[in-house]
C-alpha cells in the first residue's frame, strides 16, 4: 500500500531519513515496522517566517518496496535510413528537438559552431586567463547552449509550453539526479551538466543521427519561399527541413535573415549588472538568523520585482552559493552571467538585476557609430541588437578593453557616487571602479537605482555596499523575434523553417527551450506528413 502526505517538518528532519520515519510514527499513527520505504515527490523551503520549514510531499510504502527507477524511462528507435531534419544548434532547444525527432522515426542532423561540451571549457578558462575570447566556443556558443555554462536551473514559469516533467526525465535518464524531479526550483549545476549534454548526443548518435562540431551555418537555402536545407562555412550542405534553435547570442544570424528578406521583428528584453552579495549575508538575511543556513538548508535564494517608471525591474538567474563568469561571445564586449556548481557553496551569491526595455526605449539612449545607424535605418527590427552591442561595448571600454569588468558599490551607486574600492568577487578576469551610475544609460540605471531602494526597504540588509553591481547584462533573452506561425510553428513566410527556442523569442531557458524543442520536432512531423 502506498499512503501520500503532505508534511511540515524542521530542516534536519526533512533532511534525515530516519528522523523523517520517526516523525510519520508519531505524526499519522503509522507502524515504524510497516514502514519500508520514503519517497520524496516535491520539496520546497518556506522561510517567511523566523522558523524555517520544509514542505514535502512524500510516498509513503506501507508493507511493500518502491520501483528502483524513479523516472520514466524513454525507448528511442534506431532512424537510420529516415528522413532527415536540419537541427541548427546543440543548446537545450536543438538537443529536446534531436531527441523528440528520433521519437517520432526521424533523423536529426544536429549542427553546432561550437565545439562539444569538454573541448569547449578549455577555451572559458582562457577567457579569464588570458582575456581572449574565441568567437565560436565561448559562454553562448557550443555543445549544450548558453545554459551548460552558466548555471544549469531547471524552472520556468511557463506552464503552456509544454511538458515540464517530460524535460526532467529526460535529463534524469541521461545521467542528472532524481533531486530535480523532486526540488521546487531543481537545478543540475555546471559541475555536472556537461556530463549529462554529454550522454543526450550518445543518444542521439547510438540511434542512427549525427552531431557536427565546429559547423557554423552561412545560409538557409531557400527555393520558391521553401527551405530545403543549410549551407555551412566548411563547404557542407545538409539538405532537409530546418529547426533553428542557435541561442539568443547568433547575431550573424539574425543579420542573415533580416538582410535576406527573411521576417523578423525587433523585441523587448530585459538590461541591467550582476549583482553580488557575500553568500553568509544572503543565508542571513532570508533565514532571519545570524547562523546563516545551518547544516541542513541550501544556499538561499532572493527574488525580487518592481515596477519603475511603467517598466519591470526584477532579480533574473539568481545564483546561491556561485561564481560570476565571462560571457561574451566575441571581440569589443563585456558581458556577465552568473553560474553555479551543484553543491552552490562558493562564498558568493549572484543575480541579474535588470530593467525591463521595449524596443521604443532604446531608440535614443545610446549613439551609434554611422556604420550602424545605416543598418539600423535599413533595417529598423535590429534596433534592440545594436543597442545591445553598444551597451557591451561602453562596458569593454571601461574595462581597459579587456575582459575586466566595470563596478561599483550597491549602496554608492543608488547615492550616485564611484566606489573607490571594491570588495573580493567572484569575477575571475578582475573588476574596475566604474561609475555605473554616470554611463549607464537613464532608462536603465534611474530604474536600477529605485529598484534597488525598494528591494533594500522590503529586505533590510539587502542594499549594502558590501554588494558589488558588475557590468553589463545583456543576454537575458534575444534581441528579435523570428516570425512564426502559433499553430504550425513554421516560419510565416519560409515553409520548411522552424524557429525554436530562445534564439528565436518563443522561450526563456533550458526547460522552457527544451519543451519548444520538442514541440517543433512535433510540428516537422505534421509538416512532412504534408
Amino acid at each position: 500500500m502506498i499512503q501520500e502526505y503532505q508534511l511540515r517538518v524542521l530542516p534536519e528532519i526533512a533532511a534525515n531519513e530516519q528522523r523523517l520515519k520517526e516523525f510519520l510514527v508519531k505524526e499519522k499513527g503509522l507502524k515504524p515496522k510497516e514502514i519500508t520505504a520514503i519517497r520524496v515527490l516535491k520539496r520546497s523551503i518556506d522561510a517567511r517566517q523566523r522558523t524555517v520549514f520544509v514542505n514535502l510531499k512524500v510516498n509513503v510504502f506501507v508493507n511493500e518496496m518502491p520501483q528502483a527507477c524513479e523516472y520514466e524511462e524513454k525507448a528511442y528507435p534506431n532512424v537510420e535510413g529516415k528522413p532527415h531534419v536540419i537541427v541548427v544548434g546543440a543548446g537545450p532547444g536543438g538537443l529536446f528537438a534531436a531527441l523528440k525527432l528520433i521519437e517520432l522515426g526521424l533523423r536529426p542532423i544536429v549542427v553546432e559552431r561550437g565545439k562539444d561540451v569538454r573541448e569547449r571549457k578549455k577555451d572559458l578558462a582562457q577567457i579569464s586567463r588570458l582575456h581572449q575570447v574565441d568567437p565560436e566556443s565561448n559562454y553562448s556558443f557550443g555543445e549544450g547552449g548558453a545554459g551548460a555554462y552558466s548555471d544549469g536551473k531547471l524552472y520556468t514559469r511557463s506552464k503552456k509550453r509544454g511538458n515540464i516533467s517530460k524535460i526532467l526525465n529526460v535529463f534524469c535518464q541521461h545521467g542528472a539526479s532524481t533531486s530535480i524531479l523532486v526540488d521546487a526550483h531543481p537545478h543540475i549545476g555546471t559541475d555536472k551538466l556537461p556530463r549529462v549534454i554529454e550522454n543526450m548526443r550518445n543518444t542521439i548518435l547510438a540511434c542512427g543521427g549525427e552531431v557536427h562540431f565546429q559547423t557554423r551555418m552561412e545560409a538557409l537555402i531557400i527555393e520558391n519561399n521553401e527551405v530545403k536545407g543549410i549551407e555551412t562555412h566548411t563547404g557542407k550542405t545538409f539538405i532537409g527541413p530546418v529547426i533553428l534553435a542557435t541561442g539568443h547570442s547568433a547575431r550573424d544570424v539574425y543579420r542573415w535573415l533580416s538582410h535576406h528578406g527573411v521576417t523578423i521583428e525587433a523585441k523587448g528584453i530585459a538590461v541591467g549588472v550582476r549583482l553580488e552579495h557575500p553568500s553568509l549575508l544572503i543565508d542571513q538575511i532570508q533565514y532571519h538568523t545570524k547562523n546563516g543556513r545551518g547544516n541542513y538548508l541550501p544556499a538561499a535564494e532572493y527574488s525580487f520585482v518592481t515596477q519603475v517608471e511603467g517598466r519591470g525591474v526584477y532579480s533574473f538567474c539568481m545564483c546561491p552559493g556561485g561564481f560570476i563568469v565571462p560571457a561574451a561571445s566575441g571581440p569589443e564586449q563585456v558581458v556577465v552571467n552568473g553560474m553555479s556548481p551543484s553543491n552552490r557553496g562558493s562564498q558568493w551569491s549572484n543575480s541579474g538585476m535588470v530593467v525591463e526595455l521595449q524596443p521604443e526605449d532604446v531608440a535614443s539612449a545610446l549613439s551609434f557609430s554611422e556604420e550602424r545607424q545605416a543598418e539600423q535605418l535599413q533595417h529598423p527590427e535590429l534596433a534592440v541588437l545594436h543597442f545591445q552591442e553598444e551597451l557591451e561595448r561602453q562596458a569593454w571600454l571601461q574595462g581597459g578593453m579587456r575582459q575586466v569588468a566595470p563596478a561599483q558599490r550597491m549602496a554608492d551607486f543608488t547615492r550616485r557616487k564611484l566606489s573607490c574600492d571594491l570588495p573580493d568577487s567572484s569575477y575571475s578576469p578582475g573588476l574596475i571602479a566604474s561609475p555605473l551610475h554616470f554611463w549607464l544609460p537613464d532608462i536603465i540605471s534611474k530604474r536600477l537605482s529605485a529598484g534597488f531602494i525598494a528591494f533594500g526597504k522590503s529586505c533590510h540588509g539587502f542594499l549594502t555596499n558590501e554588494a558589488t553591481m558588475i557590468g553589463v547584462e545583456t543576454r537575458t533573452s534575444a534581441p528579435v523575434r523570428i516570425s512564426r506561425n502559433a499553430e504550425t510553428l513554421e516560419h510565416i513566410t519560409i515553409r520548411g523553417l522552424f524557429p525554436c527556442g530562445e534564439g528565436a523569442g518563443y522561450a526563456g531557458g533550458i526547460v522552457s527551450a527544451g519543451m519548444d524543442g520538442e514541440r517543433c520536432a512535433e510540428a516537422v512531423g505534421h509538416y512532412l506528413k504534408r
